[in-house]
């Protein structure tokens, strides 16, 4: 275990410090722990940051110590509503990479409109859990290449990323999937939560954009979730996605909030 000393840093006695862990620091006062720091490791490589502190001074401490063991860039993820903790991290040296806006939504169709909205012509929805492996991973593929070819599959969910031993096989318990002739061609990830479930990906393949597959997988995750008896569900969306927000905002999704992921490179 490594150490570092604060002296008079919220009290008379020195903080210190330690890493107890490769990935764990914790910042001890009097015996006490005042602060806790934590780095992760997501499916792409990218290391994210997480540092828990009682005080601005630990916070700080906390951060030059860590950032001075680990290899750049770093990351880390905050509220944009929490102001001090984003002062804090730009006090690190992190500046904004991208913003997620957070959004809620109905999941009646009376509510959404889409109770009356069929597929297309020719296109069938699968419920979560029905999809066939071999077709969704065959799919999963075709949309990584053709994400990775425009914006970059580094701006999808951190549930979704590539790791160093490839991309994580799509398991069709968490997904919805539109059908046209025998293959897969549009899909959506969905969180199961007990409360309020959370999409955390819509997509369709290039070729088959503009038919309404979207909006059809949309009706089909939000209408099962009404009749579990769910009210809502949420959503986290890329700012610059301006084709998925239309599609939310289109069935009564309000923001909520947003969260900004922070890097220091």
């Amino acid at each position: 275990m490594d150490s570092a000393h604060l002296f008079n840093g919220t009290g008379e006695h020195a903080v210190a410090i330690t890493r107890i862990a490769e990935r764990q620091w914790h910042a001890l006062e009097d015996d006490q722990v005042v602060g806790r720091g934590e780095v992760s490791h997501r499916p792409d490589g990218r290391l994210f940051l997480s540092i828990d502190a009682w005080h601005d001074v630990v916070f700080d401490r906390l951060a030059d110590t860590m950032l001075a063991d680990l290899p750049r860039p770093l990351y880390t993820v905050v509220d944009e509503a929490d102001l001090d903790l984003m002062l804090q991290w730009e006090r690190a040296g992190f500046a904004p990479r991208r913003r997620e806006w957070e959004y809620v939504m109905p999941t009646d169709p009376r509510i959404t409109g889409l109770g009356s909205a069929p597929p297309p012509r020719g296109v069938t929805t699968l419920a979560v859990g029905e999809a066939e492996e071999g077709p969704l991973r065959a799919l999963d593929r075709v949309i990584r290449d053709e994400i990775e070819a425009t914006v970059g599959w580094q701006e999808m969910p951190a549930e979704v990323l590539s790791g160093p031993d490839g991309p994580p096989r799509p398991d069709p318990a968490k997904y919805a999937v539109a059908a046209w002739s025998d293959q897969y061609v549009g899909l959506v990830r969905v969180a199961p939560l007990a409360r309020q479930p959370r999409i955390g990906l819509i997509a369709v393949r290039s070729d088959q954009r503009r038919r309404g597959i979207a909006r059809a997988l949309l009706a089909e995750v939000l209408g099962s979730a009404h009749r579990r008896g769910i009210a809502t569900a949420s959503a986290d969306v890329n700012q610059s996605n301006g084709a998925a927000i239309a599609l939310f905002e289109g069935v009564g999704a309000r923001r909520t909030g947003s969260n900004l992921e922070l890097v220091l490179r």
